[in-house]
């Protein structure tokens, strides 16, 4: 398993990472708890040692799963979760307040069945904020010793400036890309450069679009958020052009002998240099498809036709 050192700290963890949202056991169609804590451990036994979450994903049981499955193998691995995100009678909205900080912190951590986390994230910024105030906030966890690093989620090109002051207190920026969503790649570039950050990406299967496992005519039942609109990636004119990818995909994929998935997940590996993907997994045979991005190299060619056939 590769790994790097995130900027800015000690915290030295696998490049690729398990994306907690599926952990939540909700909107992503049928999961088994007992096949999760064990897809996990599994995880950590083929190397993965950093798992990302946040507070909202699952309402909370995402914390839970995770905690569960890791109480055994804490000291083995780097827990990264979210705050900012509030849902409230029917409602949801984003607080960056020092007051909800201090009360997130604290519900992740009974929720993780841990005393520390150690990179802990800035998920959506609430607009009204400071940066300087979110940074004093998260500086008292640090003193208190609850968490050890702070990062951002979803940074837009306004944020940049603003951000540039305190760029030596936070190690790593999350945002959505794949093949399938590059409309991100300017933003990552320019904070991992102007900010020297880490960057991690999420949606990094487009939601598993890039999987190869769903065509065209696919129905995704009402418990399954991507039946929705607003996931794109599943619908309309998107989905074709997606397919496209896919099939580009396939060709690699077969001539090298590796799964969909790790073609996919690989091209973000070696396309964004130093980064961390995020994926989402459910089962052990999905762990296994995406673990196989670490056994080979995409050549030159094969990254230029995978930028040509996903603009």
């Amino acid at each position: 398993m590769e790994s790097i050192t995130l900027a800015h700290s000690d915290l030295k963890v696998s490049r690729l990472c398990m994306g907690g949202c599926p952990l939540g056991e909700y909107g992503w169609g049928a999961v088994d708890h007992a096949e999760l804590v064990r897809t996990v451990q599994i995880a950590v036994d083929n190397g993965i040692t950093m798992f990302d979450t946040a507070d909202v994903y699952g309402l909370g049981s995402s914390e839970k799963t995770l905690g569960q499955a890791l109480a055994e193998r804490r000291k083995d691995v780097v827990i990264a979760s979210k705050f900012g995100v509030r849902i409230e009678n029917g409602k949801t909205f984003y607080d960056n307040s020092r007051e909800w900080i201090n009360k997130a912190v604290d519900a992740s951590l009974q929720r993780l069945n841990t005393d520390y986390i150690d990179l802990y994230q800035v998920h959506y910024r609430d607009g009204k904020t400071p940066i300087g105030d979110i940074v004093q906030s998260l500086q008292d966890l640090q003193r208190k010793g609850k968490i050890r690093y702070f990062g951002l989620s979803n940074v837009t090109v306004d944020d940049i400036p603003e951000l540039i002051p305190y760029r030596d207190y936070f190690v790593s920026f999350q945002d959505e890309y794949s093949l399938a969503t590059r409309k991100n790649e300017v933003i990552i570039q320019g904070v991992q450069h102007t900010l020297s950050l880490t960057p991690m990406t999420w949606g990094s299967l487009g939601q598993g679009i890039l999987t190869g496992k769903y065509g065209k005519d696919t129905c995704f039942g009402k418990d399954d958020r991507r039946s929705r609109d607003i996931y794109v990636n599943f619908h309309g004119d998107k989905l074709l052009h997606n397919l496209e990818i896919v099939e580009v995909l396939k060709q690699i994929a077969t001539s090298i002998g590796h799964s969909v998935a790790a073609v996919a997940i690989k091209f973000i590996l070696d396309y964004i240099k130093e980064s961390i993907v995020l994926v989402g997994i459910k089962n052990e045979r999905q762990l296994t498809s995406n673990l196989e991005a670490m056994d080979f190299t995409l050549t030159q060619e094969q990254i230029e036709q995978l930028l040509e056939i996903s603009k």
